[in-house]
């Protein structure tokens, strides 16, 4: 998703502005179409996938003149969903039934954020929500005071707890809560850091080359799962698997799947290894197997505007679009996973 990556400080750039300097590095990211990565992403035809995705419906349509485009969500076990608007340096809640409140501003960098890098705009990024309904938030800035995790309390303010560093883009977010370990992508840096859940200096857990960009966005989505972090490389269109081993050490990359052009976020269906991702650029929603093949199970006809992000409530599946090159309707589509 090279649309990954937004933010602005509006009261110096219209939303305009955003939405065309995005969509002209996106342009710039593609593959040439004799790309491996430029192929299809269907690699396994949908009726054959156990599984599909029906009922899709546009829950919340979210307003793109306030920079309101969502980047990242997290669910409650009530299945609320928290999320970060780019454009706006924002965190909301959301409801299934599209009601949309405000949490959370965070600060604008004094320069506008016009040394963010690759992108060159502020960005509210990755988010994840604890037990006791806490939420971390990631903010690139491209400034030392303001780039890095940051923690907001039921009823408290936005709070940094963690300082990354200003040249990289800190993107995707995950949660261990048995060891209140955080885990953070930086999709410019090609790293993924850790950090207690209490704050303080991270540690770059993995600098794999296998997490590094192709020139634009590498490692960007993040999850914890079956003993392992997993990540997708947006540039090179894979999803990756690192084993945690003992001591919380990171072990060998495994490439789980190849040829996810724009690959963004996603999130494991409860079938095993078996998840769901957006594809950014593609305007789509794949349903990946655990061998690696994967089927297109959501599309523009279903309203997506670049999805971002994608989570899942009992079969209930939550997919966030961004509009960052669309510049149209940015919003949230509920569907039914079928199993």
């Amino acid at each position: 998703m090279p649309e990954n990556s937004e933010g602005i400080m509006l009261k110096n750039l219209s939303t305009a502005a955003v939405t065309t300097s995005i969509a002209l590095a996106f342009v710039a990211s593609v593959p040439a179409p004799t790309s491996a990565l430029a192929a299809p992403a269907t690699t396994t035809s949908a009726a054959n996938s156990p599984a599909t995705l029906d009922n899709a419906r546009i829950a919340a349509h979210f307003d793109l003149a306030q920079g309101r485009m969502p980047e990242n969500i997290a669910l409650s076990p009530g299945g609320t969903a928290y999320v970060t608007f780019a454009a706006a340096r924002q965190i909301a809640r959301v409801t299934p039934g599209g009601a949309t409140r405000i949490l959370a501003t965070l600060p604008a960098p004094a320069d506008g954020g016009v040394h963010t890098p690759v992108l060159g705009f502020a960005l509210t990024t990755g988010i994840v929500r604890a037990h006791d309904g806490t939420l971390y938030v990631l903010y690139a800035t491209g400034t030392d005071d303001l780039t890095g995790l940051w923690r907001l309390r039921p009823g408290g303010e936005p709070q940094r707890i963690a300082a990354l560093p200003a040249t990289g883009l800190p993107n995707g977010l995950a949660l261990d809560p048995r060891t209140r370990t955080l885990y953070m992508t930086d999709s410019v840096l090609g790293t993924i850091w850790s950090v207690p859940t209490s704050g303080g200096t991270p540690t770059a857990w993995s600098t794999a080359p296998e997490l590094a960009s192709g020139g634009f966005l590498g490692a960007n989505g993040l999850k914890l799962h079956g003993g392992a972090v997993w990540a997708t490389n947006l540039d090179k269109g894979t999803l990756l698997r690192i084993p945690v081993l003992p001591g919380g050490r990171a072990g060998r990359v495994q490439t789980r799947a190849t040829g996810l052009t724009g690959i963004d976020d996603f999130a494991f269906t409860g079938r095993g290894d078996r998840v769901l991702a957006t594809l950014n650029g593609p305007n789509e929603v794949a349903l990946v197997q655990p061998g690696g093949g994967h089927a297109t199970v959501l599309t523009a006809a279903d309203g997506l505007q670049n999805p971002t992000s994608v989570a899942l409530h009992g079969n209930t599946v939550y997919v966030l679009s961004a509009a960052y090159t669309t510049a149209v309707d940015p919003n949230l589509v509920l569907a039914r996973l079928n199993c």
